[in-house]
């Protein structure tokens, strides 16, 4: 299944996508579902949702209208230099253990929601990333059973204002300016997907200009290592999201530097999860 939030006249709503069209119920509608925190929250069967929606009439938008899929996690989670090319490129040793940082709900939009160029920096960076979404909560999670606690998974650009990003040792700041964590467009259930989305074509393109391309098999710690090695430390609750890194290809790193400009389109495409797309522009522009 493929799910999708949006809006319409103000309502929210949820639908699932066949690849042509979306169907789904907005939140007036007496058999509203609920939306995919509330889901994920009751732990109910995301299949048997689905199958319902696919029912439902045929959702007719605006754009942009697709929400974020989420808009309350309990936690965003992080996961820098996890493919081997981008620490090189970078300048860090590749790390024994992930280096986690954390994101906020605030930070998040949807599908073609314009990513801000905050007005106090022009240093405004991509990052293509898989993103997991846990669907069932655990401590001390085994790795071999780690994948039983994915709901699904989707496409995270975690853009970063690079120089307050590096105005410390912490990344948090450069992280979390508003708008720039674009999440979507769909939540595709697990068994769409290889296990893990192992082997899966990760490209991030500017203006249409291939900047990242990678497999996910290049990832030094798959999703599986991650739920496990991040329960040890805190339990994972349903709604709970990781964001599982990016490749090499990133603009601070080229020469010369490559930073989003008003007007430029980013689109972050998976092999088999979709394409998350998103123009830029510059706040109080």
């Amino acid at each position: 299944m493929r799910f999708a939030m949006f809006e319409r006249d103000g309502r929210t709503g949820i639908a699932v996508s066949d690849g042509k069209r979306l169907n789904g119920l907005c939140s007036d509608h007496p058999e509203y579902p609920g939306d995919l925190d509330e889901l994920l929250a009751r732990g109910v069967d995301l299949q048997a949702v689905g199958r319902r929606l696919q029912a439902a009439p045929v959702v007719r938008l605006a754009s942009p209208a697709l929400l974020p899929l989420l808009r309350r996690p309990g936690k965003i989670v992080c996961v820098g230099l996890n493919y081997t090319a981008h620490s090189a490129e970078t300048g860090y040793e590749v790390p024994a253990y992930p280096t986690l940082f954390a994101r906020f709900a605030s930070t998040l939009i949807g599908h073609e929601a314009p990513l801000v160029i905050p007005a106090v920096s022009d240093q405004l960076d991509y990052e293509g990333e898989l993103v997991a979404v846990v669907g069932k909560g655990g401590k001390a999670i085994p790795k071999e059973t780690a994948l039983d606690h994915v709901a699904g998974y989707s496409i995270f650009n975690d853009a970063s204002i690079r120089d307050y990003q590096f105005k410390t040792p912490q990344w948090t700041i450069g992280k979390n300016f508003d708008g720039t964590g674009p999440f979507g467009p769909y939540l595709v259930t697990p068994d769409e997907l290889p296990p893990g989305c192992k082997g899966l074509r990760l490209q991030t393109r500017l203006n249409g200009a291939v900047m990242q391309e990678a497999s996910t098999d290049d990832m030094m710690f798959d999703v599986a290592s991650l739920v496990s090695i991040l329960s040890e430390a805190m339990t994972l609750s349903p709604g709970d999201m990781i964001v599982t890194g990016t490749p090499s290809g990133v603009g601070f790193a080229r020469k010369p530097p490559v930073f989003m400009k008003e007007g430029d389109v980013c689109e972050i495409e998976i092999d088999g999860v979709g394409v998350l797309r998103n123009s830029v522009v510059k706040q109080g522009a």
